[in-house]
């Protein structure tokens, strides 16, 4: 690859800022105890990884398009680099970006749902930030 232009890199570098945000405020959710939005902290974990994979994309200056389907960005991704099939797992937190925002739309999470968001978001972001590494960023 060659050298990455500096606006691109400082796009790429804010978009993992604003999911480490998410990620950051999704875990503090969790210390609400038995008030916790789980909800929101699900939606926040979502975030996280839809983030991440933007910030991937924007690396590669591959046009995405306005979504919240994890789904669409992952086969983005994989035409540039083969991720494990770990990454789709990331799947799993698509519907938290719909449903946790509009009523009527919103379906009960729970605190193991919220815990597991988490942890795929933070694998997400794991498996990302591994392949930024390898094209020298991060």
């Amino acid at each position: 690859m060659p050298a990455i232009d500096r606006d691109i890199l400082a796009k790429v570098r804010q978009w993992m800022q604003y999911g480490d945000d998410d990620l950051l405020l999704a875990k503090h959710g969790l210390n609400l105890a038995s008030s916790a939005p789980y909800r929101l902290i699900a939606y926040h974990a979502q975030q996280c990884g839809e983030k991440y994979l933007k910030a991937f994309l924007v690396l590669h200056t591959i046009d995405f398009p306005f979504t919240h389907n994890l789904s669409r960005l992952i086969e983005l991704a994989q035409q540039i680099t083969l991720f494990p099939d770990a990454l789709w797992e990331a799947e799993i937190l698509t519907p938290y970006a719909i449903t946790a925002r509009y009523p009527g739309e919103d379906e009960p999470v729970t605190a193991k749902e919220a815990n597991q968001a988490i942890n795929i978001a933070e694998q997400t972001r794991q498996l990302i930030l591994q392949a930024l590494a390898e094209k020298g960023i991060v």
